[in-house]
């Protein structure tokens, strides 16, 4: 998905930026990226971090930069931030989203005699074409406001100008964006999480469509946040770092009151809980401290060389680092009834393989409680799910192999008390070689964030925008 943060500062900011942005590191595998601004102009280093941390990948290059006020980003795909030399002048852009319609725009821009210089393989870079747009008009406001017209899906950005930064969430806040303050500086980040280690109070949580400016002058609203919010729900229960909060709602307090609420659907004599480290960990701490069942690791996680392995693009590598991370300790799983909770089940190849290795090692059951609904749709407005087919999904596997065809829109496979989700759901089971499979209901998982339903975006469960 990727994630952003920006520092404006009295004093010099690379610090805070270098920290601040690898506190977004877990958003994203591909990409990392920092520029900063000073009296002789812009600073720019962007790293692959496929195959290391962001942190070590950049230690030696903020020795060289200096400045009072710069942007970083973890990037999922892209080379950020970008450098772009226009009418407006020269500005440093990042951004997070997806731009359903990129085709579209960059063929009407490639009429109009504009060029491109930032490709990935042969595709546009999505932040290359939003920056285009900006360009086009007087001021950076209206460009803002254009793109953000423009573009099918969601576009959340940060922009280092001479004069201060333009933070700017996407127009129904599918994607979060924070301010925090604190003597001196500014900073603007989508994990809340980056503000308490670098003395940072939260001051405001951006609404949806907002676009803000920080100067010398402070913080100047320029566009106020539109009535329609639909923030993703999956932050929540996955993607978010546990002690980020989002509209005001903390991740961690969220992920028990989900396991609280599987187990109140849930009745199973179990002898101990686990969660699927780390994501599902909290999740079964809740199902354990409402069940009143001991909470233990079967499974423990080995994290200095491992990473997660939900996203890299090549099966075959998410499939070695499941296996290589995850170590399984038998003395906790020989004779044993345990009960999982996971964050969700996306396409279910890894999980399978663990459930077997769980039997291998002596368990006498093995029963999985996801903290989310089945994922039947593929993520129609962030990075969640690029590139891959519809049919990778758990769900939507099922339903083929329950009806031969996979459905355009499977609409009746997602209402927990049909027949035909009994069955889609006992197709999982069956594969991934369960004992009981239940999935927490809808209803429950928006009871456990706290906020209405038309505030937030359940798309990929319930197919509805």
């Amino acid at each position: 998905m990727g994630g952003l943060f920006g520092v404006f500062s009295k004093n010099d900011c690379v610090e805070d930026v270098f920290y601040g942005t690898d506190y977004h590191s877990h958003l994203g595998t591909k990409r990392g990226g920092l520029a900063i601004k000073n009296a002789g102009g812009f600073q720019r280093f962007i790293k692959d971090i496929t195959t290391a941390q962001f942190r070590s990948k950049f230690d030696r290059d903020i020795k060289k930069m200096h400045g009072d006020k710069g942007i970083g980003v973890i990037s999922d795909y892209e080379d950020q931030p970008l450098i772009i030399s226009s009418q407006l002048g020269t500005f440093a852009i990042a951004s997070v989203g997806k731009i359903n319609n990129l085709e579209e725009l960059a063929s009407k821009a490639l009429q109009n005699g504009t060029h491109f210089s930032e490709m990935h393989g042969s595709e546009i870079n999505p932040t290359e074409m939003v920056a285009t747009i900006i360009s086009q008009e007087n001021t950076f406001e209206e460009g803002i406001q254009k793109a953000q017209k423009m573009i099918e899906g969601s576009c959340t950005m940060l922009i280092l100008t001479d004069e201060g930064i333009y933070a700017v969430r996407d127009k129904f806040g599918r994607t979060p964006l924070v301010i925090g303050e604190k003597p001196g500086s500014y900073a603007i980040a989508m994990e809340s999480c980056a503000f308490p280690n670098l003395g940072y109070d939260i001051t405001k949580y951006m609404g949806p469509g907002e676009i803000i400016f920080i100067n010398d002058n402070g913080i100047k609203q320029l566009i106020p946040p539109g009535d329609r919010l639909q923030i993703c729900s999956f932050l929540w229960v996955y993607y978010g770092y546990p002690a980020s909060n989002y509209e005001g709602i903390n991740v961690e307090a969220v992920r028990y009151r989900c396991g609280a609420y599987l187990r109140k659907e849930d009745d199973l004599d179990i002898d101990l809980v686990a969660g699927i480290p780390d994501s599902g960990t909290a999740h079964g701490l809740g199902y354990a401290n409402e069940a009143h069942i001991p909470y233990a690791r079967p499974f423990v996680k080995y994290t200095p060389t491992w990473p997660r392995s939900f996203m890299p693009q090549e099966q075959s590598i998410r499939d070695t680092v499941a296996k290589m991370k995850l170590i399984p300790i038998k003395e906790l799983i020989a004779d044993q009834r345990l009960l999982f909770c996971e964050d969700s089940i996306v396409r279910g190849t890894q999980l399978r393989r663990q459930v077997e290795r769980l039997f291998e090692s002596g368990a006498k059951e093995v029963h999985m409680r996801p903290a989310c609904p089945p994922l039947v749709f593929g993520c129609k407005f962030l990075n969640f799910s690029r590139s891959r087919s519809e049919l990778d999904l758990a769900g939507r596997w099922a339903i083929k192999d329950l009806i031969g065809e996979d459905l355009e829109n499977p609409i009746e496979y997602t209402d927990p008390d049909s027949e035909n989700y009994k069955a889609m759901v006992n197709v999982i089971r069956e594969e991934l070689h369960l004992t009981t499979l239940k999935y927490q209901r809808l209803e429950n998982l928006i009871k456990a964030i706290g906020l209405p339903k038309e505030k937030l975006c359940t798309y990929c469960w319930d197919g509805v925008e």
